[in-house]
């Protein structure tokens, strides 16, 4: 695997790859990679010639109380464990490098919509950093396809809008949800997760689950669901950013006659911020 530290010095290798005809894949990340990481990659792997993964920390898309300081930086770890999937390139710039000029005076990319719900509400600002790094990464890159996690539905489908707003000639490919036997989502913020806090934290996806299958089942009272699915989380001890049943192609709340819905979720621990989703199509 090639690591590369500089734009100039990656793009000139991907340049030759192009010229050969192969297809370029792109796995976009901020480290601490686990296994769901990695099965992005394998993903990648699969349809392209090249895959590329980045790992940058982008304090854009980190708002002023949150974890940017204390986010886990393994980059010697993450390294192994792409060399042990056969990555073939790594690219993990500075933040200088990222930002030449700063990121107060950086030009911004805006997604106006669906960025403003959900994990947009309680984290201003938190989109417009991720499809400016993103926007940015996919100028450096230029991939044929990138593969994000589905776990991230919101943010899939802000760039999904992205690229399609902008005319980016890259295919976005979405990663299925990778889970602990009990439940728990994948994620680099699950190290944060106290040992009391543990056995409980699956509660989320127990009651995203219980939602759907309500829904399945023909209810539609839909804040009430909601309501009672909050009350599930809270008794569990944690605290209830958003529990919503969204048209999973708009993210506005759910009508009646929506066949194809989303049910997302965000909890409190005591030192994470964990998010879920799961997808039911009606027939």
């Amino acid at each position: 695997m090639q690591v590369f530290h500089h734009i100039s010095s990656l793009r000139a290798e991907l340049a030759k790859a192009r010229r050969e005809g192969k297809r370029i894949g792109f796995v976009p990340t901020m480290g601490n990679l686990h296994d769901a990481h990695l099965a992005l990659v394998k993903q990648a792997q699969r349809s392209c010639d090249v895959v590329v993964v980045s790992i940058f920390v982008n304090r854009l898309q980190f708002g002023l109380n949150e974890d940017w300081d204390k986010y886990p930086r393994t980059l010697a770890v993450d390294t192994a464990k792409l060399e042990g999937v056969n990555c073939d390139f790594l690219f993990c710039p500075e933040e200088t490098e990222m930002y030449p000029n700063g990121m107060d005076e950086q030009t911004r990319v805006i997604v106006p919509a669906m960025t403003d719900v959900l994990c947009g509400a309680s984290r201003p600002g938190h989109f417009e950093g991720v499809t400016t790094v993103v926007s940015k990464l996919f100028n450096i890159v230029q991939p044929d396809e990138a593969v994000f996690g589905v776990k991230d539905f919101q943010q899939l489908a802000v760039i999904r809008r992205m690229v399609e707003d902008l005319c980016m000639p890259v295919q976005i490919s979405a990663g299925e949800i990778y889970r602990e036997d009990d439940g728990l989502a994948l994620s680099s913020r699950n190290g944060f997760i106290t040992d009391d806090e543990r056995p409980r934290v699956s509660q989320l996806n127990r009651t995203l689950n219980w939602v759907g299958e309500q829904v399945k089942a023909g209810r539609r009272d839909f804040l009430a669901l909601q309501n009672e699915g909050r009350k599930q989380i809270e008794e569990a001890g944690f605290k209830v950013d958003y529990l919503e049943i969204c048209n999973s192609r708009t993210l506005k709340p759910a009508a009646d006659d929506d066949r194809e819905m989303t049910v997302l979720g965000a909890m409190y621990t005591e030192g994470a911020r964990l998010i879920d989703n799961i997808s039911l199509e009606i027939v």
